[in-house]
């Protein structure tokens, strides 16, 4: 089958596929919200018609929350024969709440097309995140269909409406589905472009553990001119503890924590070195300029391949306007762990614990409090898939595309792994600049119109 006359067949029909997402954007489909229940099952419906309107047989699935939307292309409709692969497309068409509003320069579901100093812009929410990637592929599928009559390859598309709310119902429907959503490999477009503007598979995700913990010291505040200095101050505890979970190099201290922790190939390293990842840059972009961490790391690897014990938040005593000289009964703070590797999340929270509780002087008790677990994910390159892959975005892009990591979580790589034996590749044309989960979203015309081209190369490197 043309790849060229599919690409044609892109470029030609971009006013289309634009207006085609900018209806979709007009749907508030924000899945934290109850208020917005309604908005989430149109969004669903939308999209099972538009898949049927490309020859899937697509469905609306009910879960205990937002519906899954399943399609399926078969193998026999293709002419390809057993020979094919069989692809699982996943994305989510759900988004995030849009406050503060008073932010926004437009309504955030009015979306339209924005000419701008950079380049034009698709401007709205989840016009990034994720709904503008998800089209993407949906276009590519549509182009193709549209010049050859069919599909190059057994397709399946699993799309969720509970990405941004913490995705509760994802794991018992992958459960109850495994056989029906059980394909060759994954397809993910939650992701971007490096420094926004080199084609990237990401290969490797860090885990996230969260917890909270609260020192509990006297029964109830106290005078400081009369217990100060002889009573125990749960801040002055915490504080102690806190300071203790890294040495004066950036190394996390708790026990056994670095034993799972795996050293980067060196092919691995050379194709970052290769990307000449300016940190002076990324760093002053925030007001900062000097790398934190581990002294004997490049940023690049602190970001995308090295574990981190952060401080998200402390309080205690009197925060208020004014002053107020307490000794506090209790003091706070949040804590969370990105993980990589084989670490496994229960027994890096086993040892934060029980390092918390051989810090505590007498007099002073803790609680602990969970806020969800989940282990890297890291994608073996040696998959067939993704050779041909990076070849197709190298072609579209007229720049060499890299495997990268990613310093945040995408827990449904690692689902698809642990649940449907599968990899995945997570492919994206998201930039550094598109404001996702803040106001005024944005996505650029250039990356919906290449990244419907890159699927369409992906498609055809995949099934040749």
């Amino acid at each position: 089958m043309s790849l060229d006359a599919v690409l044609a067949k892109i470029d030609d029909a971009l006013p289309q596929a634009t207006e085609r997402l900018l209806d979709l954007l007009r749907i508030p489909s924000i899945s934290t919200d109850p208020a917005f229940k309604a908005d989430c099952d149109r969004a669903a419906d939308w999209l099972v018609e538009d898949l049927i309107s490309l020859g899937f047989e697509a469905s609306k699935r009910p879960t205990p929350g937002h519906p899954m939307v399943v399609a399926h292309f078969n193998t026999d409709e293709t002419g390809n024969g057993a020979k094919s692969p069989h692809l699982l497309f996943y994305g989510h068409y759900d988004v995030q709440p849009v406050d503060p509003l008073d932010l926004w320069d437009r309504a955030p579901f009015d979306p339209q097309v924005e000419e701008t100093p950079k380049g034009r812009v698709i401007r709205g929410r989840g016009a990034s995140d994720d709904k503008g990637q998800l089209m993407t592929f949906l276009e590519a599928c549509r182009a193709w269909k549209a010049q050859h009559g069919t599909l190059p390859c057994r397709l399946t598309i699993f799309l969720e409406g509970e990405e941004e709310s913490g995705s509760p119902s994802l794991i018992p429907f992958m459960k109850e589905n495994a056989e029906e959503l059980r394909a060759d490999v994954a397809l993910i477009c939650d992701t971007g472009l490096f420094e926004s503007k080199t084609p990237a598979i990401v290969t490797m995700l860090r885990g996230l553990l969260g917890e909270e913990l609260t020192i509990h010291g006297p029964d109830k505040d106290l005078h400081s001119g009369m217990y100060g200095g002889v009573a125990a101050n749960p801040i002055r505890v915490l504080n102690r503890i806190l300071a203790g979970l890294h040495d004066d190099s950036g190394r996390i201290t708790l026990p056994g924590f670095y034993d799972a922790v795996p050293e980067l190939s060196d092919a691995m390293r050379a194709q970052w070195q290769g990307l000449a990842f300016d940190h002076a840059r990324f760093l002053g972009d925030v007001g900062l300029s000097v790398p934190a961490g581990e002294a004997d790391r490049t940023p690049l690897e602190m970001i995308w391949s090295r574990p981190t014990c952060e401080v998200n938040g402390i309080w205690g005593g009197y925060t208020g306007d004014g002053f107020k000289t307490v000794l506090p009964a209790q003091a706070h703070a949040k804590i969370s762990f990105r993980l990589v590797g084989q670490q496994d999340p229960f027994a890096i929270r086993k040892a934060f614990r029980a390092y918390v509780e051989s810090a505590l002087p007498a007099d002073c008790s803790v609680d602990f409090k969970g806020h969800g677990n989940s282990p890297a994910s890291q994608m073996s390159v040696a998959n067939p898939a993704f050779e041909p892959a990076r070849a197709a975005l190298t072609e579209e892009w007229g720049v060499a595309a890299a495997y990268v990591g990613c310093g945040g979580s995408i827990p449904i790589a690692g689902y698809f792994k642990t649940y449907l034996d599968m990899d995945a590749m997570l492919i994206g044309f998201g930039k550094d600049d598109d404001q996702i989960h803040s106001p005024n979203e944005k996505y650029d015309m250039e990356s919906f119109h290449k990244g419907i081209r890159s699927w369409a190369r992906v498609l055809d490197r995949l099934t040749r």
